[in-house]
């Protein structure tokens, strides 16, 4: 026989053989097998994790009061109305008012605060300062500070859109009281007091007009 057909014949011969020694171990696989499961890759990680939940409260508001409350449903009819509202950009601005306006009250400057007053409270103001200025009496004030500032309690009113707020302080001063000779009657100029107010300011909401007015004071 030609002998290269010979080692064909042997070469078919031990695949034959090959062939059956591996069924006989794998077995057969039939169908569709599904593959083994492969561990997660480090690089794609599960983004369930991250997913971010949309809707939740607004933090401008419960920052400052109860989630939930009649001043928080207060608060969030305000920015309906006047979407630019903020209330931490509002209670900056009480800060800044509160200095301006007592100082403005202990050194008589009804004038110079009148804009940020409503009628009642200016002319309770103007009233204080006139009987002071008959007594003879001048008071000397120093502002050290706010000490503390919080939001107690906010409204609505959606038929006139105006909203109140308000602020309870508690301030730090220098104050004394002297008469017509120069005699201190109350206070003392080189000691620290601390005074609390509860103020409230209103406002229309979506009006052109960005100033809030005081309309009542408290303690």
């Amino acid at each position: 026989m030609n002998s290269p057909i010979l080692q064909l014949l042997v070469l078919a011969g031990i695949a034959i053989f090959l062939i059956l020694r591996l069924k006989n171990v794998l077995g057969t696989r039939e169908g569709f097998e599904k593959p083994p499961a492969q561990p997660p890759s480090p690089s794609r990680p599960d983004r369930r994790g991250f997913e971010v939940i949309e809707g939740g409260p607004d933090r401008d508001i419960v920052d400052h009061v109860p989630e939930g409350s009649e001043s928080a449903k207060a608060l969030a009819q305000m920015k309906q109305a006047e979407p630019g509202f903020s209330v931490a950009e509002f209670l900056g601005g009480a800060r800044g008012a509160y200095e301006m306006i007592l100082m403005g009250f202990e050194r008589g400057d009804i004038d110079d605060i009148r804009p940020f007053l409503s009628p009642d409270v200016a002319d309770s103001f103007e009233s204080v300062i006139q009987a002071r200025e008959e007594q003879g009496l001048t008071v000397e004030a120093e502002f050290i500070g706010v000490r503390e500032l919080s939001l107690a309690e906010a409204s609505f009113d959606p038929d006139t859109r105006r909203g109140e707020i308000t602020v309870r302080y508690t301030g730090e001063l220098t104050f004394a009281v002297r008469n017509r000779d120069g005699d201190i009657v109350e206070g003392n100029p080189k000691q620290i007091k601390r005074q609390r107010d509860v103020w409230t300011y209103a406002r229309a909401m979506g009006s052109d007009d960005p100033n809030w007015q005081l309309v009542a004071t408290g303690e």
